[in-house]
């Protein structure tokens, strides 16, 4: 006798930027074991909840419309069944942890995280798990720290990111600046640096929730 697999662990994702749902939604179709739906803000993230939720897991961008603050938090919190609900976020101030823990929030997921360790995040937190990345811990027991500041890119490292916003390859990007290719793939590697971020895409999205582009 075999026996039934599991259904797949069901998760919306609600974000403003089109780059941040298509990067996690491709990302989560090659997984066997969870399905995603996605929302472009709080209002249409809320009527899905109430159409086809309660979702596993709902993961909510902190600062696409409708969510004034921790308040879109406790909506979908109220709306989701009693299943978790958790932010999606580039870089939150330190006190929204315990803000967050205190409302029944499920924690954090950062953007610029690995897609790896975002399947298990997202995994741990479907099963009941809260969960707060360590750089948030961290920041949390040491003096703050500078944000992340636009005026720490150059003027050449902005049009760079610029054109990567576009979508566009290194070579693109060289064509379009006059520069050459691997000159390119230098700025490309100081941008993630810089915005802390893991590859192009997800400098683009931090870029993007800082306002710099």
């Amino acid at each position: 006798m075999t026996s039934k697999s599991a259904d797949p662990v069901r998760i919306l994702i609600a974000d403003d930027h089109a780059m941040v749902l298509e990067m996690f939604a491709q990302f989560i179709e090659n997984l066997d074991d969870v399905s995603a739906s996605t929302a472009p803000d709080l209002d249409t993230a809320l009527s899905a909840i109430d159409r086809d939720g309660p979702y596993d897991l709902v993961l909510l961008d902190l600062n696409m419309p409708g969510m004034n603050g921790l308040e879109g938090l406790g909506r979908a919190i109220s709306r989701n069944g009693g299943k978790p609900v958790a932010l999606l976020t580039s870089n939150p101030p330190a006190h929204l942890v315990s803000e967050v823990l205190a409302m029944g929030g499920a924690g954090f997921v950062l953007k610029t995280t690995s897609l790896k360790a975002f399947a298990n995040e997202i995994r741990f937190m479907a099963a009941g798990g809260r969960y707060i990345p360590v750089e948030l811990i961290e920041r949390q027991r040491v003096a703050p720290r500078e944000p992340r500041a636009a005026a720490q890119l150059s003027e050449r490292e902005n049009d760079v990111l610029a054109e990567l916003a576009e979508g566009k390859s290194n070579r693109d990007i060289g064509a379009a600046l006059g520069l050459k290719e691997a000159t390119v793939k230098m700025h490309v590697k100081s941008i993630c640096s810089k915005l802390e971020a893991s590859n192009r895409t997800q400098a683009v999205i931090v870029a993007r929730d800082m306002n710099i582009i």
